[in-house]
């Protein structure tokens, strides 16, 4: 490995806006938060609008579209309201998530082979105007064949298995999972991000798989940044993904 790799960090800012949302007040605003963490170090700047707007609010992601001076990710559902939004805000990428009422945040990944046929016509669009595609996805194969065969540029696997293990071992096999798939999707030159569940403390290990580009991470930087400040707590992320690169 040369010592020019760097992962680039994407920074979820919807947990700003869920303690905004908790007294629906105008603060603390995310589309600031959004400017911090670039100015503190974040490559991209993450928001998901969901179809209840329980957190990120539809003035958000215009406002963000208008601010962000990174890249603007915008993760959504495959519903025919987001297609129009974001066709109309033009983030600089989408990124398609399976999403349930009732969940708290997003528990698994797109089964993308399983509605192949809706999610390539549902791209189309977004491919037209050179938006970026990804698909959220569990670190399956199949999945990430099917994103590159529906024509979609990229995965962000889930991490979610790997950050809840129980033990050590299981926690180990299912880093052992992320680590093949991230190369399988860059071996079929797929953009390859990681993220759900990421923290101060697992995310050592995952610098370490070589094919993933980028992490995005949202609720523990956030979490942190109560305690200490948004600046800093983008930074530490940042000096940790910087130290323990494979």
């Amino acid at each position: 490995m040369g010592t020019n790799r760097r992962i680039e960090l994407g920074v979820n800012v919807d947990h700003v806006a869920t303690i905004r949302q908790q007294r629906d007040t105008l603060y603390p605003d995310p589309v600031t938060a959004a400017s911090i963490a670039e100015m503190a170090g974040a490559d991209q700047i993450t928001i998901h609008l969901r179809e209840d707007r329980r957190h990120i609010t539809d003035r958000d992601v215009t406002l963000m579209r208008q601010t962000v001076q990174t890249r603007l990710n915008l993760e959504m559902a495959a519903t025919q309201e987001m297609q129009t939004i974001a066709l109309e805000v033009r983030p600089d990428q989408i990124t398609l998530v399976p999403e349930k009422r009732e969940e708290r945040t997003t528990e698994g990944g797109l089964d993308v082979r399983g509605n192949f046929q809706e999610l390539q016509s549902y791209i189309a669009p977004f491919r037209e105007l050179g938006i970026k595609v990804v698909n959220f996805v569990d670190p399956e194969v199949d999945q990430i064949n099917a994103t590159l065969e529906m024509g979609a540029q990229g995965i962000e696997i889930h991490t979610g298995e790997y950050c809840d293990a129980p033990n050590n071992a299981e926690q180990q096999a299912e880093f052992e999972r992320i680590a093949k798939a991230a190369q399988h999707g860059r071996d079929k030159d797929l953009f390859v991000a990681a993220g759900h569940g990421l923290d101060y403390t697992n995310t050592e290990a995952i610098c370490q798989i070589e094919a993933i580009e980028e992490l995005n991470i949202g609720h523990s930087i956030i979490a942190r940044a109560v305690l200490v400040g948004l600046d800093r707590a983008v930074r530490e992320m940042r000096q940790i993904m910087d130290q323990n690169l494979g």
